[in-house]
């Protein structure tokens, strides 16, 4: 009708990592086809027109903003909720709101999204295994003149440590929740084909005290740190929509304590360097792909460097109108409490392949491997735990835990504001630490309400 908004193809949101194999700080349980993500400025809406998709979500206008609202309510069964070897099982359900906001001017940009949830377990493990989760990202561009432009973006992180992390303490009731939230600003200009870019980031995070069985609270503040990094990245346009770049970074890390509880100083500096290509080819394959090498050595002398090499990606690849394939892959560097190692290096590969039986009926499989090292320490007087080895030879190895897990999944759309899914995902950890390794299967469905 004349006057009303006209149906229009969504922004889809930042791409989910539910092909990892249980990666650090990932939801407790999350589900669905491929998300893709929205790259450069969004289109321009056009009277009358249909999106692509007769199952897109249509959103709400509101002045020069279009927004995208929706519900995920989830329910099933967890063989080993706790990710511990004999784990009990448990049903669960979850609730996950998610909005995402795009602009819609002829410049500039501004684009946001905020996703959460609560995941709840019947029976509950001891510590609980109920815990909330949040993740919200904001990002502008102030297009100052041709060529040139101003990035600002900020982000928070609510969540937990894994429940099997050697990180936690023993005697837990329920997993310490932490907060991460952070900003960046940054300068890039373009010159013909060439272009670089700057860019400062601060981040904090803080973790709240653990509460334990007998009542009592532990404090984690030595947990507690604020990261100051900077960037600078520069790019050639080799080919329309491929554009190699080299990227170099620097951080420090600050804790709020000296020290922590074990008298080590956690207070480190990071640097990393990569090279790498971005996509945007006839919106066939879209994304970026980076190796490089990353290294943090630490203010105690006690606790060695960690290094090595380090790879990340998110490749989305529209094969035709039916198959779509995504590639992620992750590597960070993560804080240890355990005494005498240093940090905790986190690989993560995953693919994922969506299949449309028809438009309204999506089959997904999803593969994930993970690897996670407990860098060793050279000192001797640290207690040998379980995130070192003992070799027969009498020297220490590190420790390496390794992920696999297999999903398959179905997406029924039922019209644009219902989608009912399903889905099935097994799980894997195999450790060089003996008594840890586990195997857990979880059954999803859920239902999916967006306007």
């Amino acid at each position: 009708m004349p006057g009303q908004p006209q149906p229009l193809a969504p922004p889809a949101p930042a791409p989910d990592t539910g092909a990892y194999a249980q990666a650090a700080k990932n939801p407790p349980v999350e589900l669905g086809p491929i998300r893709k993500p929205l790259k450069g400025k969004p289109l321009k809406r056009k009277a009358h027109v249909e999106p692509d998709d007769p199952y897109a979500q249509l959103g709400l206008r509101a002045g020069s903003f279009d927004i995208y609202p929706a519900v995920e309510l989830i329910g099933g069964y967890a063989t080993n909720p706790g990710l511990e070897p004999n784990g009990r099982s448990a049903g669960l359900y979850t609730v996950a709101p998610e909005v995402r906001v795009q602009s819609n001017w002829s410049r500039h940009e501004f684009k946001s999204e905020l996703r959460g949830s609560f995941t709840g377990y019947s029976p509950d493990e001891t510590p609980t295994l109920s815990r909330p989760y949040l993740d919200g990202k904001a990002a502008g561009r102030i297009d100052v003149f041709d060529g040139t432009h101003i990035d600002l973006g900020g982000r928070v992180l609510l969540s937990t440590d894994n429940p099997n992390s050697p990180n936690l303490q023993a005697g837990l009731a329920r997993l310490p929740v932490f907060t991460t939230f952070g900003g960046s600003a940054g300068l890039t200009q373009r010159f013909n084909r060439f272009e670089i870019g700057v860019k400062a980031d601060a981040e904090r995070t803080a973790y709240q005290d653990s509460h334990l069985t007998d009542g009592s609270t532990v404090s984690n503040e030595d947990r507690n740190y604020n990261q100051f990094g900077g960037t600078l990245r520069a790019g050639y346009e080799l080919l329309p929509g491929v554009k190699p770049f080299i990227e170099a970074g620097v951080d420090t890390r600050k804790h709020d304590l000296p020290v922590d509880e074990f008298g080590y100083e956690r207070n480190s500096r990071g640097l990393t360097g990569s090279v790498g290509t971005s996509f945007e080819v006839s919106r066939l394959i879209t994304g970026e792909a980076s190796v490089g090498y990353a290294r943090r050595t630490y203010d105690d002398a006690r606790l060695d460097p960690l290094a090595g090499l380090i790879g990340n990606a998110s490749l989305i690849w529209t094969v035709d109108g039916l198959n779509t394939v995504k590639l992620s892959a992750s590597s960070t560097i993560g804080e240890s409490t355990i005494p005498g190692v240093p940090g905790v290096f986190y690989r993560d590969v995953g693919i994922q392949a969506d299949h449309a039986f028809r438009r309204w009926l999506i089959g997904t499989l999803k593969l994930g491997i993970g690897l996670d090292t407990y860098k060793g320490t050279s000192d001797a007087s640290a207690p040998l735990c379980n995130c070192v080895v003992s070799t027969p030879g009498g020297t220490v190895a590190d420790r390496e835990d390794k992920r696999y897990s297999v999903g398959l999944g179905i997406t029924y759309k039922v019209d644009r504001t219902v989608q009912a899914k399903g889905e099935f995902r097994q799980d894997w950890l195999r450790s060089n630490v003996s008594g840890v390794d586990y195997t857990a299967s979880t059954f999803l469905v859920g239902l999916r309400l967006q306007r």
